[in-house]
């Protein structure tokens, strides 16, 4: 029986150092000119790509690393350099994953490389998928898509908001409602290619934190796209749509409550395992700000002096720099848990991916807070870093689910309720 062991490995002590080399000599010097210019680091990406980090191949060998911890391990160096400029390197990503989870071989073959293009010829994707009425509540969707048989084409009308890449993205990846009778599950998912007519970029947001980052809303004004658009085929779909039909109508015929509920719940929660299993890479971008914050406040305190002494010297700091620690690692041990969980295919019996991006988001606010308390003036001013980590962190407990989502599908989990 192999040792237990919290050790990295040393292929991934490798990649934990080359990706922190480039966070600190490339991703922290142009941190605070992007965050101000609240533009996309375009230099910033192409360096990326040029060293191999901003491409499928990367993400995809920290996917499949069989402990689980590549995607985190990463995703912790890359938001330890900066929380906008990692989210502009990793944001195709989430187009890429919609594209890997539910598109063919030939829409994987075809799109993906298109998401990213090369180093000298970066290209950029969107995930689509919030709307302004539609947050949490996916079910309240109102994009639509309906099939143009005569064509062999799809037409999609309806705004996607909170988009990254959104509007500036060469492939936008489109979630849409096709038969909104069936709620969350009469919804497919749509490959808009580039150039497309109807798609236009809708407002782009000034937001409070990772500014480096382009978030916009994307307007979808009869757009039509290839039958081949629709990831997974025409085929898939009806088969689903057909299923969930059948399900529908036998939960509203005579089924009695109870036998309803379980149904239900047991098709809630195949659905929400995969967002359990994508949770912690958030909960790991946490971590990563977090100690990023504890670092500068930890070195600040140990050469700011007052009344003839370091500041840690006070137990009134040094007590606040022990607990940061301690969250930290305690919110890393719970990301790296749920990434090894989602990776050896162990059940999340208590939406354990939920419990690691709860606490590292919630950890990331507090840790942020706390360490420009440490720098008293100096931390509220733009001259250090630990303002701009501030505003970043409270993105954590908002996007990917709200703490108080995550709270919810603890709770219900524990309960033995389905998650709705």
């Amino acid at each position: 029986m192999a040792e237990f062991t919290l050790e990295p490995s040393d292929d991934q002590k490798q990649v934990r150092d080359w990706l922190h080399g480039f966070a600190a000599d490339v991703v922290r010097p142009a941190a605070a000119e992007w965050d101000e210019r609240e533009e996309t680091p375009w230099p910033v990406i192409q360096e990326a790509a040029k060293l191999g980090i901003y491409s499928l191949d990367f993400y995809a060998q920290q996917y499949f690393d069989p402990s689980g911890l590549g995607i985190p391990i990463a995703m912790e160096e890359l938001f330890w350099g900066d929380a906008g400029i990692a989210l502009s390197i990793v944001g195709t990503g989430l187009a890429a994953v919609g594209v890997l989870a539910n598109g063919t071989d030939e829409q994987i073959g075809t799109w993906i490389p298109q998401m990213y293009g090369d180093a000298d010829d970066v290209k950029l994707a969107a995930f689509c998928s919030s709307e302004p009425d539609a947050g949490s509540d996916v079910a309240a969707m109102r994009t639509r898509a309906v099939y143009d048989e005569a064509k062999d084409e799809w037409v999609l009308n309806g705004t996607k908001t909170w988009a990254t890449n959104g509007g500036i993205a060469n492939v936008h990846v489109v979630v849409a409602s096709v038969d909104p009778e069936l709620g969350s599950k009469g919804h497919a998912s749509f490959i808009v290619p580039p150039g497309t007519k109807g798609l236009s970029q809708g407002q782009k947001f000034k937001k409070h934190g990772i500014r480096a980052s382009h978030t916009a809303e994307v307007v979808l004004d009869g757009v039509r796209v290839p039958g081949a658009c629709l990831l997974g085929g025409k085929d898939k779909l009806d088969a689903r749509l057909a299923r969930a039909r059948e399900k529908a109508a036998a939960g509203g015929m005579g089924v009695p409550p109870l036998e309803r509920s379980r149904e239900w719940g047991r098709v809630k929660n195949a659905a929400m395992a995969t967002f359990e299993a994508s949770r912690p890479a958030v909960g790991a971008m946490a971590v990563g700000t977090a100690r990023a914050a504890y670092e500068v406040a930890l070195d600040y305190a140990k050469t700011r002096s007052q009344f003839g002494r370091p500041i840690i010297d006070n137990q009134g700091i040094a007590f606040q720099l022990a607990d940061m620690r301690t969250r930290i690692d305690a919110a890393r041990l719970l990301v790296w848990r749920a990434s090894w969980m989602a990776t050896t295919g162990k059940k999340f019996e208590s939406a354990e991916g939920s419990m690691s991006k709860l606490f590292a988001s919630e950890t990331a606010k507090q840790v942020t807070a706390q360490a420009v308390q440490i720098l008293g003036g100096n931390g509220f001013t733009r001259e250090y870093p630990v303002e701009r980590m501030h505003r970043d962190a409270a993105i954590y407990t908002i996007f990917e689910g709200t703490s108080e989502i995550q709270r919810l599908v603890i709770a219900r989990t524990l309960a033995g309720m389905p998650i709705r």
